[in-house]
Formats: structure tokens, C-alpha cells, sequence
């Protein structure tokens, strides 16, 4: 059994609770409570870019999953995904390794 990263079991807790939208269109829709967004390293740029707006709007970390975004949440295709719960947020920026970084690249 391969060993999973901390990060990842809390991105499952998320999903267990539903407190994880999943997609442009589901991040779209939120209109308030975003904590942290989500995207995959291998996203287009254009959804680099939707990313980086979705965490202005909310006004929120964007941190970049470099182990595939879609593995992490069990959805083939996924690219994009916002965490609606503010603890397991924070535990999921502290329990990032090397597979995950966060964006600091202009966000505000």
C-alpha cells in the first residue's frame, strides 16, 4: 500500500464532508466562502488564469498541486477545486509537501 500524503487525507476529509467544489463551473458558483483554491500543474493557462481570479475573489491562498489535482480528488479531469471549510483549509496549507506549493505570484 503506497503511502499518502497528509495533504491528500485532508483533500479526502473535504470530500467526505462536502466541503470541496470541484471544477470552474462548481468554483464559479460560489459566491462567498472559498478558503483556498486549487490547480492542477498541468492545467491550460486559461485556467491558471480562472484560478488566479477565483482567489482574488475570494480572497484566498491559490496553491498548485503538482502530484495531479484529479488523482488527489478522485475525479478524472478535474483541474480546479475550492476548499469551503476554513480549518481543513489551514490544515492542508500546513500538511503541504513537495507535491503541492503554494502560488505567490500576484495574487493580490
Amino acid at each position: 500500500m503506497e503511502k499518502r500524503a497528509k495533504a491528500e487525507t485532508y483533500i479526502n476529509f473535504c470530500l467526505r464532508a462536502r466541503k470541496i467544489a470541484l471544477g470552474s463551473g462548481a468554483v464559479e458558483y460560489l459566491k462567498k466562502g472559498a478558503y483556498l483554491i486549487m490547480v492542477c500543474s498541468t492545467a491550460s493557462q486559461n485556467t491558471f488564469k480562472l484560478a488566479q481570479k477565483f482567489a482574488r475573489r475570494h480572497s484566498c491562498p491559490l496553491m498548485v498541486c503538482n502530484c495531479g489535482l484529479e488523482n488527489a480528488v478522485h475525479k478524472p479531469g478535474c483541474k480546479i477545486a475550492a476548499v469551503t471549510d476554513l480549518q481543513l483549509a489551514k490544515a492542508i496549507l500546513a500538511a503541504a509537501d513537495e507535491n503541492y506549493e503554494l502560488y505567490a505570484g500576484g495574487i493580490n
